[in-house]
């Protein structure tokens, strides 16, 4: 009967054994079920007062634990602020804040310092209603002197690309995923697995020099919600990254804009696609001229990288798709990444390229003055 009974009902149902078992009836159901007397002994003056008094409930009005704050009042707030002043990150004017002291610390203080004995749980919960949150880093802060138009300069890229959307012209989004070692190295994520079995890795990340690196460079196309990777196994030089595009242009692009006449790339201002380039403005032109397609360039400012689409539209899921995953050889990389899909209808497709591409090639001043090139008088 006992476990399916609440505490009011095993009271009075203790307290009526009691009774009926007449004198010592106290001791001996105590005994036998392992509650106090004094439990049952107060059973026995409920179920001698008027039924009435305690109907519908199960304690005493005042009964129970007393909550934290009814107990000790707001001054535990600011003992809390105390504790955490000094350790404390956010902007003051906003309405969350973060601290770096663990909830078992804040706990142990309140011991230490104020005689308050409560569980590290309560003061997660004190911490929640005084506007503070668990949370990660955020990039926002930039290096450097902000840009006094950069609002217009999103203003403008965001035109334009809505402009070639709604005339039916491709817009990508570019830029190389960071460089992954090949071989049995710990990927960081989980995979479900059979207990106690996890996948056995290299207990060290040391370049194999006969797998070595990948630079996975994506292209993400805005109009269709698809995604390119070609799988370089040389260097990030402007030339593998115009190579890229082609590769997606010749088995993505021209099949899925046969008419196309324009095509907008947008990107971030360094690296192997940055705004200052001499050999990526050339490929570039080298491309429209095999193509016979009028590229712009949309490069983002400094420190916008986040606002690039390939990042968090393909990228953050071709990590998903392979956390927990050691990329072995390049072959189960191409694996992973054509396997990427979205509920939204995200599909990848995933080549291998192992042309050699040669560092610091330079453009002549007399061939960069050829070039066809007209710079945006807004970017």
């Amino acid at each position: 009967m006992i476990p399916l009974l609440d505490e009011r009902q095993r009271r009075l149902f203790l307290a009526n054994e009691a009774k009926s078992y007449g004198y010592g009836g106290v001791s001996e159901v105590s005994r036998i079920s392992g509650f106090s007397r004094t439990t049952i002994t107060v059973g026995i003056k409920e179920l001698e007062s008027e039924p009435s008094k305690f109907e519908g409930k199960v304690r005493r009005k005042g009964g129970g634990r007393h909550n934290v704050l009814d107990k000790y009042g707001e001054v535990i707030c600011e003992y809390i602020r105390e504790i955490i002043e000094g350790k404390t990150y956010g902007d003051p004017m906003r309405p969350l804040s973060y601290t770096t002291e663990s909830l078992r610390s804040v706990a142990r203080q309140l011991l230490e310092k104020h005689q308050i004995n409560i569980h590290h749980v309560t003061v997660r919960d004190l911490l929640k209603t005084m506007g503070y949150s668990k949370q990660v880093n955020q990039k926002m802060l930039q290096v450097g002197k902000s840009h006094p138009d950069r609002n217009a300069q999103f203003e403008h890229i965001n035109a334009t690309a809505s402009e070639y959307l709604d005339l039916g012209e491709p817009v990508i989004s570019v830029d190389t995923k960071k460089k992954e070692l090949i071989g049995n190295f710990k990927n960081n994520g989980q995979e479900y697995r059979k207990i106690k079995s996890p996948r056995k890795v290299l207990d060290h990340d040391f370049p194999i020099k006969e797998l070595g690196k990948i630079s996975p460079y994506g292209v993400y196309n805005l109009n269709k919600n698809t995604g390119f990777v070609n799988i370089g196994t040389s260097h990030d030089t402007s030339e593998f990254a115009v190579e890229s595009i082609f590769r997606w242009w010749k088995t993505v692009g021209k099949h899925t804009f046969p008419k196309a006449k324009k095509l907008l790339v947008t990107c971030d201002c360094g690296g192997s696609n940055g705004n200052r380039s001499r050999t990526w403005k050339a490929q570039l032109q080298q491309f429209a001229d095999r193509t016979r397609i009028e590229v712009q360039v949309a490069h983002f400012p400094p420190g916008t990288s986040k606002w690039n689409k390939v990042e968090h539209r393909l990228f953050c899921y071709i990590s998903k798709s392979w956390q927990g995953k050691p990329l072995i050889d390049i072959e189960t990389v191409i694996n992973l990444i054509g396997n990427t899909k979205t509920t939204k209808g995200l599909n990848v497709v995933c080549m291998r390229d192992d042309n050699h591409y040669k560092l610091s090639k330079k453009i002549s001043d007399k061939d960069f003055e050829a070039l066809s090139l007209e710079k945006d008088a807004q970017l």
